[in-house]
């Protein structure tokens, strides 16, 4: 095993398996539903031992995404390991041009990642989508529906973190993962908020990430892989975090 200590991945060793699925998935299988070719995490003596038990073999769930965030190449020159966490997620950030500060928290960085993703999709809603999206999202005490003051509004559920950051990230993670691969989060399955929000947001997030997807395109096949795991890592943490 090539894993490499990653203080920023440690968390998903307290994960039940089951939240683990979608990290799998992303990392095994395309948008279509087909095995990656590049994958190495299926024919792992880890996976063939204990899937879908993920708990038991987290540590290489998280050399596989390691070994995405970086090249061939490159990962031979390290003997074989990948790249940290932090790197895969920076990078991401990079690619989608995301406002962040490189020495914050983790945790915000990923933040500052959703909303990049969700100022770009309220900025493609009309204003009666952003009413309804502000309604359903339960945001209090806003009277001004124009992009600047629902992003405003957003912002400060992530500075004061809990529950309702939580939620906000499965509204955003799910909405990707869902646009990207046609099936949710099963994080959110259970979650009647987040499937009414997810269904507002489908349009004009589909929008924004269909140039996205262009990029990602551009940029070589590995950030099909990186950039939904980041969010789906995003989500997980959120949720340890809370101590859900």
């Amino acid at each position: 095993m090539s894993y490499r200590k990653d203080r920023d991945l440690e968390f998903l060793k307290e994960m039940p398996s089951k939240d683990l699925d979608d990290l799998v998935r992303c990392l095994t299988h395309d948008e279509d539903g087909d095995t990656r070719m590049t994958e190495t995490l299926t024919v792992s003596e880890e996976y063939k031992a204990h899937y879908p038990d993920h708990h038991k073999y987290w540590d290489r769930i998280s050399e596989e995404l390691q070994l995405f965030g970086g090249n061939s190449l490159a990962n031979l020159l390290r003997f074989g390991k990948g790249v940290p966490y932090r790197e895969i997620l920076t990078d991401v950030c990079d690619k989608l041009k995301v406002n962040y500060n490189s020495q914050s928290k983790i945790e915000v960085i990923e933040n500052c990642l959703l909303m990049k993703i969700l100022e770009d999709t309220i900025d493609n809603m009309t204003e009666q989508e952003r009413k309804e999206f502000a309604k359903q999202a339960g945001l209090k005490g806003i009277h001004s529906f124009t992009p600047a003051a629902m992003t405003l509004a957003f912002q400060a559920i992530f500075r004061a973190g809990g529950f309702k950051a939580y939620q906000v990230t499965l509204i955003i993670v799910n909405s990707v993962i869902k646009t990207i691969t046609g099936r949710g989060l099963s994080l959110a399955l259970n979650a009647s908020l987040v499937k009414v929000c997810s269904k507002l947001l489908a349009g004009p997030i589909g929008y924004v990430l269909s140039s996205i997807w262009i990029l990602i395109d551009i940029a070589g096949p590995a950030y099909r892989v990186t950039m939904p795991a980041t969010f789906i890592i995003a989500a997980l943490r959120q949720k340890h975090l809370q101590g859900i």
